[in-house]
């Protein structure tokens, strides 16, 4: 009993012994696992800091050389934005010239045409006025016609017959009193010219020339209605 006892107190011992010195080991290795880290740790620190400073540094470069290109974009971007903008204007404004120039150019042909118009008005004016003349002449022609119809033509014929064969004093005294006769003298010198007008053309000559030397106005009043002898057929 003595001899159990006595082993199990230096087994008791031992294993006491062999914990002390695993916590020994274990605190020793701990103390000098976080000296270490504190003497490295500030070292690799400023390193760590130094080499993100160097990245900081790269990545601002590399920033400022985007910024400096965008900055070179947008300068050329703008050029181009003026540029464009004056091409537009100078276009614009030969747009605006060639429009003037075509507005002058219709004035013009308007004001040519304006005056055709007023030319044309002036000589329509004109022929209605010439138109308006003629019929008036016609008028009168018409008027101062002496129409012989054809139931008077054979009366005429022999009257004609039997002043040819008078001598030409005779048949020019006869032909004043009846140019005489009536209205105003108007009817008698028509039956005159229609007697005149049937007669032969040396009979005709001589009385005529007969009464130049006694009645000239009325020799050149029945020489004129001669001409204005009509027949009817």
């Amino acid at each position: 009993m003595t001899g159990e006892t006595k082993v199990s107190k230096k087994h008791i011992i031992l294993i006491a012994a062999a914990g002390v010195l695993s916590f020994a080991a274990a605190f020793g290795f701990s103390f000098l696992t976080s000296k270490k880290a504190a003497v490295v740790g500030p070292a690799e620190a400023e390193a760590a800091g130094t080499a993100e400073r160097a990245e900081s540094e790269s990545y601002r470069q590399a920033g400022g050389e985007a910024l400096s290109d965008d900055k070179g974009l947008t300068e050329k971007h703008l050029k181009r934005l003026v540029y464009d903008a004056k091409e537009r204007i100078r276009e614009y404004e030969y747009k605006l010239k060639e429009l003037g120039l075509r507005e002058q150019r219709m004035q013009r042909a308007q004001e040519v045409l304006k005056e055709d118009i007023d030319k044309l008005n002036n000589l329509r004016v004109d022929l209605a006025s010439m138109v308006t003349t003629l019929k008036e002449e016609r008028d009168k022609l018409i008027a101062s016609r002496i129409m012989v119809e054809e139931a008077e033509k054979t009366n005429l014929v022999s009257i004609a017959a039997t002043y040819d064969k008078m001598d030409a004093a005779s048949a020019s005294q006869i032909f004043s009193n009846m140019s005489k006769m009536g209205a105003a003298g108007a009817g008698g010198i028509d039956e005159v010219v229609k007697i005149l007008y049937y007669m032969a053309e040396r009979t005709k000559a001589k009385v005529l020339a007969e009464m130049v030397g006694s009645e000239p106005q009325l020799a050149a009043v029945l020489s004129q209605r001669l001409k204005t002898v009509s027949r009817t057929e």
